[in-house]
């Protein structure tokens, strides 16, 4: 007979081994969606990519659709704490610019973004799916216009602009230019625009808005 002790051992072994199975099937979910879309994240792909037994997808998650939901949810969380890092103590528009495209250029090197865009494509195919990723947009948006409001602060500008509506242009904006950049593999237009909100960012300083310290001296 097996002492008790034994048997909470095993259990706790039994436990890890299923913690770092769902993980690498996650992982693995999030590399089949970056590569092959959201039409080639099969349980198949994803269970070869994971080394594991393809009916561990549906033991551990119910079906592919789910563990592709928790894919996102993964990849979503890790980027929007990489994005409140890289936002601290920005309280300009033109630091703000200058981080959101330093953060555009590593999500298009790391492939990061193309996980929800590949979300997108496949929510127009499968019953059920758009409400799910629509939700887990929210939080993008959120985001954005915590970012906004912090930059313009109490300008008379801050208080004139809806931040919901230009943070959920921002989302989509910032979508777009993925998609377009993964289709032809060029990110030169999408930097461009960079640029010119870097202009915008000026003209917002020069009346009366929070553009960093030399804006704020040439306003005074």
């Amino acid at each position: 007979m097996a002492k008790s002790g034994t048997a909470s051992r095993l259990a706790g072994r039994g436990a890890e081994r299923a913690d770092g199975t769902r993980r690498a099937l996650v992982e693995a979910a999030v590399e089949v969606l970056k590569t092959e879309g959201f039409g080639g994240a099969s349980a198949r792909a994803i269970a070869g990519r994971a080394g594991c037994n393809q009916g561990l997808v549906f033991y551990h998650f119910g079906s592919v659709v789910s563990l592709l939901l928790e894919a996102l949810d993964s990849v979503s969380a890790t980027r929007l704490a990489a994005y409140g890092e890289s936002v601290a103590g920005v309280d300009s528009l033109t630091d703000l610019v200058d981080v959101a495209a330093a953060i555009f250029e590593e999500d298009l090197d790391a492939g990061h973004v193309s996980v929800l865009v590949a979300m997108i494509a496949g929510a127009s195919s499968t019953p059920g799916l758009g409400p799910e990723v629509a939700k887990r947009i929210t939080p993008w948006t959120d985001f954005a216009q915590q970012a906004i409001d912090a930059s313009l602060g109490t300008s008379a500008i801050g208080a004139a602009i809806p931040s919901a509506d230009v943070a959920l242009a921002v989302v989509a904006l910032y979508l777009g230019l993925e998609m377009l950049s993964h289709l032809d593999g060029d990110r030169t237009p999408a930097l461009a625009l960079f640029d010119r909100a870097q202009q915008v960012a000026a003209l917002v300083a020069a009346f009366g808005g929070p553009a960093g310290p030399t804006g704020s001296a040439a306003a005074s």
